[in-house]
């Protein structure tokens, strides 16, 4: 195993493959479970890559779906052996959004509207500690650090020259407006859009509150696409006490629609900037 594979995405591979087996074999997951005496839940979690995946697993599952080829168990076996190794955030401890870290930095590209912040990947370090402060009271200091630079180094994949990460950021008005930390860690964190704004790699495009009613008014969200055709395009929900990942193409097309329209709603890269340098300049008076 490379490096840098990433046990997220490799979690969700494999899950991918051991549900192909199950429908090729006719069965259902309730039937598999009956099979292992284990809950359905337990199945679907599996195939899903919600849950890590032992060796021991894929060789019950292999058995009940008769595969022979001892290459395919093999490869599956070693798949599962490599799914369980830690990324790089399992250094900082416990990450309240490690499945998201995973996918995202495995992703080829990501379109992310937010509604109230500016988008994690585009932060300044004072203002991504200001946001972590005042969206978690309850956390030390010690934690509030520790967030903060994991939220730094999930950045590394917007800046990597060899691989960069393709951004796409789409944020109301408001998460301009709103005074995070103080006014000089605004304009700091303005100016730091503005010049990421001509990075090749990311698209910066602000929604005007003179645009009225949107589609983004129901949430954040963001949608992560992957290289690997064999790895399904992913939509993310963050929640207080548990995320939500969209999966099924539907539900990707219906949040594909939504963003297609807040990009068609919002100013584009060039009006964007110069909106953005104008409110800039408001926090520096």
């Amino acid at each position: 195993m490379v490096a840098n594979a990433n046990p997220t995405v490799r979690r969700r591979r494999l899950g991918s493959e051991l549900r192909k087996l199950r429908e090729l074999r006719g069965m259902t997951a309730e039937e598999v479970a009956a099979r292992l005496l284990v809950s359905q839940s337990k199945i679907s979690r599996l195939e899903n890559g919600r849950r890590s995946i032992s060796q021991r697993d894929v060789r019950d599952l292999c058995s009940v779906y008769a595969v022979e080829d001892h290459r395919i168990v093999d490869s599956l076996m070693q798949m599962a052996k490599e799914s369980r190794q830690q990324g790089w955030w399992h250094a900082f401890g416990d990450v309240p959004y490690s499945v998201y870290i995973g996918l995202e930095t495995e992703a080829a590209s990501v379109r992310n509207y937010e509604s109230l912040l500016i988008p994690g990947l585009l932060q300044t370090r004072e203002y991504a500690h200001a946001v972590v402060t005042g969206m978690e009271p309850e956390a030390t200091p010690a934690e509030i650090d520790k967030r903060t630079e994991v939220r730094m180094k999930r950045q590394d994949r917007v800046n990597d020259p060899d691989n960069p990460l393709r951004f796409w950021a789409v944020f109301d008005e408001s998460a301009l407006r709103r005074v995070v930390g103080d006014r000089h860690v605004m304009s700091e964190q303005i100016e730091r859009l503005v010049e990421l704004s001509h990075a090749p790699n990311v698209t910066v495009q602000v929604l005007p509150y003179t645009v009225g009613a949107h589609p983004g008014m129901v949430g954040t969200f963001s949608l992560l696409e992957f290289a690997e055709a064999s790895d399904s395009s992913v939509v993310y929900l963050e929640g207080v006490t548990s995320d939500l990942y969209l999966e099924k193409p539907i539900e990707v097309q219906q949040y594909s629609v939504m963003y297609e329209h807040l990009r068609a709603q919002a100013l584009n890269t060039d009006q964007t900037r110069q909106f953005m340098i104008d409110i800039a300049k408001e926090y520096t008076r």
